[in-house]
């Protein structure tokens, strides 16, 4: 990491304060409130979210902000930071030792900076545009397995996998026969960072937002992945489909994409 990268410096110090936060009322009983029947927010990610904002807009107070649990206020710049105060809210809340901070630059249009923090593990992942991804200031690569079938996948739902289960678990049948494993974490900011440092092969989601993706889909390009739709095209992180991978997979991986799709309309 360069100690010149003031931004990267910045992220890194907010994130880990966040999951300072995290930690010390890790386990104890929360205040929950329900911005949908199925997505819970507790009073530390309010607390998170406030914290990163304060530091991030103390040292950039011109740069927008776009995060989870704040209204979007749009500013005159081409600097946005896209923020998840806790991506794995269910987990945290549960007491699952599985969640993660998420913090990305993006500058006209472009992701520059990539933090991810998982503080139960003290896993400090980050990744620059055109320098790499690391993990507690190690160089990391995503895995060279060439064979679908030799894989460790991984994968999530949205919050309207209760109205809409037949169709998620229609993709999912497909890749659990064509994978050696699949995991399902709960938190797609540790599925990236996993698959940027090959503990994941792969993975797919739908109707991620921007906060959920934006840092780990940087980490993985940088870790020598690939990240697109469903369909191979340019990937955006305000699309809905989003698929990652070592690259080696990746077209495996939308040849079972496509033969679930061509099943659906039969």
């Amino acid at each position: 990491m360069e100690e010149n990268n003031h931004y990267l410096k910045v992220a890194i110090s907010a994130a880990k304060e966040a999951g300072r936060i995290q930690m010390l009322h890790f386990g104890r009983t929360h205040s929950v409130e329900y911005k949908g029947e199925f997505n819970p927010v507790t009073e530390v990610d309010h607390l998170c979210d406030k914290t990163i904002q304060k530091i991030l807009l103390q040292a950039f107070p011109d740069h927008e902000m776009l995060t989870e649990e704040s209204v979007f206020k749009k500013k005159d710049s081409v600097y946005r930071w896209i923020i998840d105060p806790i991506d794995g809210t269910t987990n945290y809340l549960r007491g699952f030792p599985c969640f993660a901070v998420s913090i990305a630059l993006e500058v006209e249009s472009e992701l520059r900076i990539g933090v991810i923090y998982i503080p139960p593990l003290d896993e400090l992942f980050h990744a620059e545009k055109g320098k790499g991804a690391y993990l507690n200031g190690k160089r990391i690569s995503v895995s060279r397995e060439p064979v679908l079938d030799r894989c460790f996948l991984s994968t999530g739902f949205p919050y309207d996998v209760h109205e809409h289960s037949d169709f998620y678990l229609r993709y999912f049948h497909q890749f659990i026969k064509r994978s050696f494993a699949i995991r399902r974490p709960g938190s797609a900011a540790v599925d990236l960072a996993y698959v940027a440092a090959g503990r994941f092969d792969g993975f797919w989601e739908f109707k991620l937002h921007p906060w959920d993706m934006a840092a780990g889909t940087l980490l993985v390009t940088e870790a020598g992945g690939r990240v697109t739709d469903f369909k191979g095209g340019s990937f955006s992180i305000y699309a809905e489909e989003t698929l990652a991978s070592n690259g080696l997979i990746h077209e495996q991986m939308l040849q079972v994409i496509q033969e679930t799709e061509r099943e659906m309309r039969r």
